[in-house]
């Protein structure tokens, strides 16, 4: 089955159609509690009963936001399709719900949040979905403005799916860069259908409070993310833009060599024309004069 970012971009692959059969499939609902619970866990909020005001980032129809209001916290959704927050309305989630891109950044206020989650949602802003859209662009955004409305010291947890590493190494890249430590946690490395990746961020510098958690394994055990990183090594370095056709490059008609000039200059001469005599100085480059 191909991947959902590689068809269309988000606000046309999840249609009026596309959303109500996501939001009614009970296998999607099941997921989605699980992967959000998990979010939670790794989120590490205090354990003592105040309710946190949550982020979920991609929040599509509510589905992850509705395990954050179980759990007793207020919540902010954001995502890019109308149908799916259309039919997050019509389903009555509590959470206040916003229609933005956030690859063009979060346009909150800095410190308001404590924590934010985002499911299966930051891989596709490594697509270009327009030809204005540049991902590097969108991921610094994403992950600077991430980080403004945070609080000191909270933590973002978003599950990911990359398509190969260079995806999963261009997005930590960029929210390292954007000043947050941390990195990935992989549940069940070692399974093709169970293999989950968490990218876990904290707002600052790294410190021995706030080290990233290890993943789950097969036997319930815990591994580091060095362990499923091995079979991954060899895999090809690209970022997909739904395969659209490259511009064609503009020939650079400076720096003409010496064999030009000559060639030129000895048309010149044909044409009657008067041209100074060729040297060991001919072609060369000048410095800049001041």
């Amino acid at each position: 089955m191909s991947r959902p970012e590689l068809l269309a971009p988000p606000e046309i692959f999840y249609n009026d159609d596309e959303a109500r059969k996501y939001t009614s499939s009970s296998r999607i609902i099941d997921i989605q509690t699980q992967l959000t619970e998990r979010a939670l866990e790794l989120l590490a909020l205090p354990d003592d009963g105040v309710p946190r005001l949550l982020l979920d980032i991609g929040c599509g129809s509510g589905l992850s936001g509705e395990t954050l209001t179980e759990q007793g916290h207020q919540w902010l959704g954001l995502d890019i399709s109308e149908s799916m927050l259309d039919v997050a309305l019509e389903r009555e989630v509590e959470g206040d719900l916003m229609l933005g891109d956030m690859g063009q950044g979060l346009g909150l206020r800095s410190g308001i949040l404590d924590g934010a989650i985002s499911i299966s949602a930051v891989q596709w802003l490594c697509n270009a979905d327009k030809s204005c859209h540049e991902p590097r662009i969108r991921l610094k955004a994403f992950f600077s403005s991430l980080y403004r409305c945070l609080g000191r010291g909270a933590r973002a947890v978003l599950q990911i799916y990359p398509e190969n590493l260079a995806q999963r190494e261009l997005i930590l890249g960029f929210a390292m860069r954007a000043g947050f430590s941390g990195g990935i946690v992989v549940d069940y490395p070692h399974s093709s259908k169970r293999r989950k990746e968490y990218l876990v961020l904290t707002c600052g510098p790294p410190s021995l409070s706030t080290t990233t958690p290890e993943g789950k394994g097969e036997d319930g055990e815990s591994c580091s993310d060095e362990d499923s990183s091995e079979d991954e090594e060899n895999q090809t370095v690209c970022i997909s833009d739904r395969r659209r056709p490259r511009k064609k490059q503009k020939v650079n008609k400076k720096g003409k060599g010496r064999d030009w000039v000559l060639r030129k200059k000895e048309q010149m001469r044909k044409k009657g024309n008067a041209v100074p005599a060729d040297s060991k100085y001919t072609a060369r480059k000048r410095k800049d004069r001041f």
